[in-house]
């Protein structure tokens, strides 16, 4: 009794698909024993019964066995008629479960269950361009992209998982699986006015440095006044858009024709590596200019600048001296 009623939770504890599947494999073992009792000469043994019931309900019908007795023809009208219905139900189970599955992936409703993972928040052009980007890397780069916006998922068929939600709430971040990812891009959302997108990217920092202190998180802030803000919430790394943008218009305005010598410029660094690497120990006290040229020629590096504590000096004067902890940036090729 006991035993009857640890399998009856069992059961209505399982899923639809295994309630099914359970039902479907009862009738064939008991039709098959059946017809092994009824028809003993035609079925030998209780494997054949079994076989048999196997092959009626899943309609392959191979007949190497079939029922002579008008007893174990009624037997098999029964399992024809229960134990197809259910098969036939088992397999629009497995078709619908299927078919919800991929819905709820395009709408973003499900759970991100992998690791080592690229979070990005907002959908914009910038995003656009940055997935384009990352997917063309190799290791292929795994992406979970966070919208509020979007309707359904846009790279659905390029292996980027989508969830759709507000990224400053907790349970959106955590079915982006937070805890094992590697890095975290917020993009300013641009349904905003500055202010306010800048608002919500400080609030998307601290919603995911509460969550993962230590994750490495790249935010993208618009006004200057957010700086500091965004510094105390946690940002790694601060991009300003807009200083960036009004860089190229300044160079535009006092140096007429600048703007696509500048988009060539970063067209060619693209598939190179732009990094800060720790000065060689032997290259301690030389001047930029030695610097530069050593690393040219030995390690196929273009020295740009030299970043020290909190300072950063763009191409320096050539006998400016290198110390110790100072960071080179360079362009590896």
């Amino acid at each position: 009794m006991k035993v009857y009623n640890y399998a009856r939770i069992i059961y209505y504890r399982s899923p639809l698909l295994v309630q099914i599947l359970a039902i479907a494999f009862s009738l064939i073992i008991i039709f098959g024993t059946l017809l092994h009792f009824i028809e003993p000469d035609t079925f030998p043994t209780l494997f054949d019964g079994v076989w048999w019931a196997l092959v009626s309900v899943s309609t392959v019908g191979y007949g190497d066995y079939v029922p002579t007795s008008v007893v174990g023809r009624i037997v098999a009208m029964l399992l024809i008629l229960l134990g197809t219905g259910f098969i036939t139900a088992y397999f629009a189970s497995i078709s619908g479960i299927a078919a919800t599955n991929q819905q709820l992936f395009l709408k973003g409703e499900t759970a991100y269950k992998g690791n080592e993972q690229i979070i990005i928040v907002g959908w914009n052009e910038r995003t656009k361009g940055t997935i384009d980007e990352l997917l063309t890397k190799t290791p292929p780069v795994k992406i979970v992209l966070i919208d509020a916006s979007l309707k359904e998922n846009p790279y659905a068929s390029k292996g980027v998982h989508f969830i759709k939600g507000d990224a400053t709430r907790d349970d959106v971040i955590q079915k982006a699986n937070i805890q094992a990812a590697s890095m975290v891009l917020i993009t300013a959302d641009q349904s905003k006015d500055e202010v306010a997108a800048d608002m919500q990217t400080v609030l998307t920092i601290l919603a995911v440095k509460g969550l993962k202190e230590n994750v490495y998180c790249i935010a993208e802030i618009l006004t200057s006044h957010q700086l500091a803000n965004a510094k105390r919430a946690g940002a790694d790394q601060i991009v300003e858009t807009n200083l960036l943008s009004s860089f190229v218009m300044i160079n535009n305005v006092l140096s007429h024709g600048t703007s696509p010598s500048l988009l060539n410029l970063l067209k060619e660094v693209k598939d190179s590596k732009v990094c800060l690497q720790e000065a060689p120990t032997a290259l301690i006290g030389a001047t930029f200019l030695d610097v530069t040229h050593e690393m040219l020629q030995n390690e196929s590096s273009l020295i740009l600048g030299i970043k020290r504590g909190a300072s950063t000096y763009v191409n320096p004067p050539t006998s400016f001296k290198i110390e110790e902890h100072d960071l080179l940036i360079a362009i590896i090729h």
